[in-house]
């Protein structure tokens, strides 16, 4: 599993010209799924996005979490994550799950996030969505399967 966590100040996505989820102050999450993970795994991931200090405090500290902010979640898949680009220049993309199992965990992470924070939007799973977002920092932070260990 990868997480691709941009702190924003505000952030949508749009399938078809239509916004789909819209946040304002809080994290977009790419959210990337692979043929071993679980939901396990997916808990391990969310407990650590919903725990993270990355917002300023008043003395302009990264010390403060989602939570402490009332910040929101805009949550897409993204199996592009797993892209493997060691051979050649058209990255293979093999190393990502199957559809099926990324569409369950991608709901399953929707929801465990849904009972720790306020508002949760989300992309469309599969579609061909445009996403914009005002990066606040910027601050980007990459979870992969190190945080397992």
């Amino acid at each position: 599993m990868k997480f691709v966590i941009q702190r924003v100040n505000q952030a949508r996505v749009t399938v078809d010209n239509n916004i789909v989820g819209a946040i304002g102050r809080g994290f977009l999450v790419l959210i990337g799924v692979s043929a071993s993970d679980t939901e396990a795994i997916a808990d391990k991931f969310v407990k650590k996005l919903i725990g993270l200090r990355i917002f300023d405090d008043e003395n302009g500290k990264t010390n403060l979490s989602l939570k402490d902010v009332g910040g929101s979640l805009l949550l897409v898949s993204q199996f592009t994550l797993y892209a493997n680009c060691k051979k050649g220049n058209r990255p293979s993309f093999t190393e990502a799950g199957n559809p099926e199992l990324a569409n369950k965990l991608y709901e399953y992470i929707i929801e465990k996030c849904k009972g720790e924070v306020e508002k949760v939007e989300q992309g469309v799973f599969g579609a061909d969505m445009k996403i914009s977002l005002e990066n606040d920092g910027p601050f980007t932070v990459i979870l992969d399967e190190s945080i397992l260990n």
